[in-house]
């Protein structure tokens, strides 16, 4: 799996800015995620900028006043036609059809910023491959993996709380938290350390702002401070992370994703430094040698000492 964040997409795009042509005269992005790509290009580049309907219907986008004048008075001949990804090729067939009845007055290039083996043929210009399962930032919680994810609750669809009472307060915060990221697509399994006894406010903020699940886990825990003295947030997730056909998790605090990650096994995106975590799993040879140093430390040495044919070497072991 690849997470491409959008600080990676600008990198790809600056990296790959010589691969375009400068005679382009205008930069016509494919909505959505398309006019993201094709905005930084036109940026970088000093290029008008329009999306596919206003270019077919003969608009483009006015300039800021801190770009050069030029920009507006180039007449336009050669344009480039920007989506941020290509696979089966669908949308930049769409985008094709779409300007066909304007395609004998331009000269058009097709271009992807990230393009699978078989996506890289339908266009002009590529700049990066990628063949694996690509989840990218600015449609994560539009992406149909989410029909397989779990998915932390507060810090990802809403704010954290500031304080929790475990009384009044935390109940009126789950009724009124602030949305963050709402997905448009109905999640497998969400999953929070929320108590069970809070269960009907938090369907019922749910069902308020049009989420959908197929399963809610909540922590069956008689109080907060039996819930903070417990503290196995991050292992008590990864493990029913584990025990799923779920193929990724989404977390809202680091050092939680990275106790999921590693008591999974599978990948997890850490929203809070905004990166995948994937942790393959281990050789055999390097887990059995883990688990014999922690649990027969001096046959692990024993096995080593005549592995090596040496009786010099030290008695412990170093952690790596």
């Amino acid at each position: 799996m690849r997470y491409v964040t959008i600080n990676e997409l600008s990198q790809i795009i600056r990296d790959n800015l010589s691969s375009i042509p400068r005679d382009i005269d205008l930069v016509v992005g494919i909505p959505r995620s398309g006019m993201l790509a094709a905005e930084m290009i036109a940026l970088y580049l000093n290029i008008q900028l329009s999306d596919i309907d206003s270019f077919a219907e003969g608009r483009v986008y006015s300039v800021g006043l801190t770009r050069s004048s030029d920009v507006v008075q180039r007449p336009i001949h050669r344009v480039l036609v920007v989506d941020d990804s290509i696979n089966s090729g669908r949308a930049m067939d769409n985008a094709r059809r779409r300007l066909q009845p304007i395609a004998d007055k331009y000269d058009l290039t097709y271009m992807a910023v990230i393009a699978s083996s078989h996506g890289e043929k339908l266009v002009d210009i590529s700049c990066t491959r990628i063949d694996d399962v690509r989840v990218f930032e600015w449609n994560l919680f539009e992406h149909g993996i989410l029909q397989q994810a779990f998915c932390d609750i507060d810090g990802v669809l809403c704010d954290d709380p500031l304080e929790d009472d475990d009384g009044e307060k935390y109940r009126n915060f789950i009724l009124t938290a602030k949305p963050k990221f709402l997905p448009t697509i109905e999640i497998d399994t969400l999953i929070t350390c929320r108590l069970e006894k809070y269960r009907t406010l938090t369907e019922q903020w749910l069902k308020e702002h049009n989420v959908r699940y197929r399963h809610l886990i909540m922590l069956n825990m008689p109080s907060r401070d039996a819930r903070r003295q417990w503290g196995k947030h991050g292992e008590w997730k990864g493990m029913h992370y584990r025990n799923s056909d779920s193929l990724l998790f989404i977390e809202s605090s680091s050092w939680q994703a990275e106790q999921i990650a590693k008591a999974s096994g599978k990948p997890v995106i850490d929203l809070e430094q905004n990166r995948l975590i994937s942790t393959a799993r281990m050789p055999l040879k390097q887990r059995l040698k883990r688990r014999l140093r922690k649990r027969y430390p001096k046959l692990l040495n024993w096995l080593l000492r005549l592995r090596h044919g040496r009786t010099n070497i030290p008695q412990s072991i170093p952690k790596e």
